[in-house]
């Protein structure tokens, strides 16, 4: 017989998932790996919205739908953001934060 996993632990995993992906936003001077932290703190989000839509209203599925909308959000977020990485890759050969400094048009 499977138990029922108790809200505080999807809030744990959840909190680890967020202070790691600031953790790594503010710590890494690299693009891709800044975008991937920005990619985890919004999955700890994910995680809320469906934990507290489980526990506090599971006939309603509000909390499944904002996370959906979270994804699309993400996914376009994330195609963007890939698309100004390459663009300034190819322009100045580097996507270290440090080296990329000088806005030039």
């Amino acid at each position: 017989m499977t138990g029922v996993i108790p809200l505080h632990a999807f809030l744990v995993i959840s909190t680890l998932m967020f202070f790691i992906g600031i953790y790594g936003f503010l710590t890494r001077r690299n693009l891709i790996t800044m975008l991937m932290s920005i990619e985890l703190i919004l999955n700890s989000v994910n995680i809320n919205f469906v934990a507290f839509n489980r526990y506090l209203y599971p006939q309603n599925l509000s909390g499944h739908f904002f996370s959906l909308i979270v994804i699309a959000v993400a996914a376009a977020e994330a195609a963007v953001a890939i698309a100004i990485i390459i663009n300034i890759y190819r322009n100045f050969k580097s996507i270290d934060v440090d080296k990329v400094d000088v806005m030039r048009f």
